[in-house]
């Protein structure tokens, strides 16, 4: 007789659902899942389609208090400045924002960093978080929280992201009910960002990497709470029925079977603000040398970029820009009821195994195109002379330095250099990238069997 363990998720975002719903970290006989959610129904049914769901229990509602809020963001920005000194990396300090509009949170944001400006060291960080965790205790839903998990006794609580505003309150009630809780490290630049907010007996992260720099950065956690399990978003490339036929993907996309495909991947607009004019640099250099006649564009945008602004260079570039928009729910004013739905799991499969290169700006689909041998060209060039933003600023940022060798990729060092640059990494149509992977994810786990192994011990 199998013996069923409950396991409590809580999934905030839409990354979540696909990463670990949509995988198989959860498709074991011996988990009896329940989703702990705010999904709308909707959501619900389409996550019940790729995995057994026991129950679904609502998260109670939650209000941050301003003392709350205060103190996570006065641990956000301390984090930031030690972090910034422990790694003689200034680029981490970007990842505090300033550009806030509102008189009442520019005087906030003024009074977190006048705090801040008195924090001189690591022990009076670390007391600043026992505070934290007090402010969490005495807000109506941890009460609330508490309750609902004394009702229905989880074995674990699961969380897929480390920074999500209403995890450290379900984590303290779960802590002093005595229930063991797990979090993932959400994403392999997350560390040196300084959000991780929730107190956990178990931290799961992608590889040796991620675990020396969570110890270096949280030396407060001890090394036995870390546990290497790979990630799971990198296994639906393994599975083939996850590759549309080509000529349904051809066909549904208009796309001429004659010609081979270049896929341009988009981030967002606050990572990469030049990025139409990067699509509108890459088509006109194939343009000038002819490759329009044998090769198309296929555009792919950040899922969460849903603006106009790439709109002027697909229209200019009409029949070489083939847009491919990922297939993401967007039918709920919820931002928890955004997410990928499975077909869009196909396409970004398809799209990396049919493409022969792709080009951003330091994009991780580098590791998704890398899942099918196909090599990636970085774009290294500003496009225009901007004191608020600079493409070097991207590739300094602390994950970057965990590459091996810079020849790992392509890179468009100028606009110049377009043409004779994809010409190369179209000829050779090989990369290096997997010796970046190995690094940054640990390719000697299947990340699903990992997690199932430590939620049902």
């Amino acid at each position: 007789m199998v013996n069923n363990k409950n396991i409590w998720a809580l999934v905030p975002d839409g990354t979540g659902i696909k990463n670990y719903l949509y995988s198989k970290a959860f498709k074991d006989e011996r988990i009896q899942l329940t989703l702990f959610h705010n999904f709308d129904e909707d959501t619900i049914d389409q996550i019940k389609k790729q995995v057994d769901v026991h129950q679904t229990i609502e998260i109670p509602f939650y209000k941050e208090s301003i003392k709350e809020k205060f103190l996570r963001e006065l641990i956000h920005r301390c984090r930031l400045w030690h972090n910034a000194g422990l790694t003689s990396n200034e680029t981490i300090k970007t990842f505090w924002k300033t550009n806030h509009k509102s008189f009442k949170l520019k005087l906030f944001y003024r009074a977190v960093t006048w705090m801040a400006s008195t924090v001189k060291s690591y022990k009076k960080i670390l007391k600043l978080e026992k505070s934290y965790q007090k402010s969490l205790r005495r807000n109506p839903f941890y009460r609330n929280v508490r309750k609902v998990l004394e009702d229905h006794r989880p074995e674990v609580v699961f969380c897929t992201h480390q920074r999500a505003i209403k995890a450290p309150g379900v984590f303290a009630a779960a802590k002093d009910l005595g229930i063991p809780t797990m979090t993932v490290i959400y994403s392999w630049d997350n560390l040196p960002k300084a959000r991780l907010a929730l107190e956990s007996n178990h931290y799961l992260v992608w590889s040796e990497h991620m675990k020396k720099e969570l110890m270096s950065f949280y030396p407060e956690i001890s090394e036995e709470k870390i546990k290497i399990t790979g990630t799971p978003q990198f296994e639906f490339y393994d599975d083939p029925s996850n590759i549309i036929p080509k000529e349904t993907f051809y066909s549904s996309y208009g796309l001429n079977p004659i010609k081979k495909l270049i896929c341009f991947s988009g981030d967002d607009e606050l990572t990469s603000p030049y990025d139409p004019h990067y699509l509108d640099d890459l088509a006109s250099a194939m343009k000038e040398e002819g490759l329009d006649g044998s090769y198309t564009i296929v555009f792919r945008r950040c899922p969460v970029d849903i603006s106009g602004r790439y709109d002027w260079v697909i229209e200019k570039h009409k029949g070489l820009i083939v847009e491919m928009p990922p297939l993401w729910n967007f039918n709920s004013r919820i931002w928890t009821a955004v997410y990928p739905t499975y077909e869009d799991v196909k396409l970004l499969a398809s799209v990396a195994h049919y493409c022969d290169v792709v080009v951003n700006v330091g994009s991780t689909m580098a590791f998704d195109f890398g899942m099918f041998g196909k090599p990636c060209v970085y774009i290294n060039y500003d496009h225009v002379i901007d004191p608020k933003w600079s493409v070097d600023m991207i590739y300094r940022y602390p994950h970057f330095q965990s590459m091996p060798d810079k020849n790992v990729v392509y890179w468009f060092n100028a606009k110049q250099e377009i043409a004779s640059v994809l010409h190369k990494a179209l000829q050779s149509g090989q990369t290096n990238i997997n010796q970046w992977f190995h690094i940054v994810s640990d390719a000697d786990k299947v990340a699903s069997e990992e997690i199932r192994k430590l939620l049902t011990r």
